[in-house]
């Protein structure tokens, strides 16, 4: 008999709506009576709905429209008005941040002050939102670990766009607001500094980025191969013996030696996760501040190996003073 595979199919539970539990006093209520959408239901939960969303929701849907409204009047000004040229040139469109020679001082707003504007309500809008998931949590009796992980992911926002350029004196040293432009600016520090190959937070972040997502792709798998027998139900069965969690963990323990416990399997993803941004954003602090050039740093620290000397020149960052 030919099993039922999950991995690419869904079956699709359908009855009545379901508005989800009561919210404690105080709470606006959800609006909406949900709908159901067939395709969504391939890759998540078909019922679409009700929504909340709140004063906090509200502020920042709000706050993210200026902030949108703002870049893109700012791209058609760069096109001169025109729809076909604005389409053609999106990539490389870009929102800049001002030059450096106005340090944290305010900019004309074509000069750099449009960066600024967006850059506030941007900011605004992700730290609304950020209230938003946390009151959720608690409104619904839930713990807050996805509040927290939120928030240091906007701790890396902040250190590229707020607290580098605060430390540094420069606006200029901010990440503009574009898609290449912004890939470009990921190329330039890197360059300027000494390269970030180098940095050892920017190594430790990548092994965690890394790990982040074997450790998913574990979770996920192991989850789909066991969900035939209910798998998904991990903490209905996480202490009965012959279910689908025992099987997981039995699967584990022969690939890795021990017993991975669904709960430990969790906590290993969530703090890889957690710690590919911490790492990156304190990589981020350290650039130009502390340390001005990554290579010579890790010659110093035996971190990199030493190039040797080529047709007698001496590389100039060995004798620009620069800190390492």
């Amino acid at each position: 008999m030919t099993e039922y595979q999950n991995i690419f199919n869904r079956v699709q539970i359908r009855g009545e709506t379901y508005p989800g539990i009561a919210l404690p006093p105080g709470h606006d209520e959800r609006f909406g009576k949900g709908f159901f959408a067939y395709w969504v239901g391939k890759v998540a939960n078909a019922q679409i709905g009700p929504i909340y969303l709140g004063g906090w929701g509200v502020a920042s849907a709000l706050c993210f429209g200026i902030a949108a409204f703002v870049c893109f009047f700012s791209f058609m000004s760069q096109v001169s008005w025109d729809w076909i040229q604005f389409v053609r040139q999106f990539f490389w469109l870009a929102v800049e941040p001002p030059a450096p020679s106005y340090g944290l001082h305010l900019p004309p707003l074509a000069e750099g002050g449009w960066w600024l504007i967006t850059g506030f309500f941007l900011t605004a809008s992700i730290l609304c939102w950020w209230v938003r998931v946390y009151t959720r949590a608690r409104a619904l009796g839930l713990g807050t670990h996805v509040a927290w992980a939120f928030a240091a992911a906007i701790f890396f926002y902040l250190s590229l766009g707020l607290f580098r350029p605060l430390l540094m004196g420069s606006w200029g040293e901010a990440v503009p607001f574009g898609l290449f432009p912004h890939l470009d600016w990921t190329a330039s520090i890197s360059i300027r500094y000494g390269n970030f190959y180098y940095n050892p937070f920017h190594a430790l972040s990548i092994a965690f980025l890394y790990g982040s997502a074997v450790l998913f792709a574990m979770h996920g798998g192991t989850l789909l191969a066991v969900s035939r027998y209910g798998g998904d139900r991990e903490l209905e069965q996480i202490v009965d013996r012959g279910t689908a969690v025992e099987r997981a963990m039995l699967l584990w323990r022969w690939q890795l030696g021990f017993n991975a416990t669904i709960e430990s399997f969790h906590r290993w993803g969530y703090w890889f996760a957690v710690l590919t941004v911490l790492t990156a954003a304190i990589g981020i602090l350290l650039t130009g501040t502390v340390v001005d050039n990554w290579y010579l740093w890790a010659v110093k620290h035996s971190f990199a190996p030493s190039y040797p000397p080529v047709f007698h020149v001496t590389d100039p960052a060995l004798t620009s003073g620069v800190a390492q």
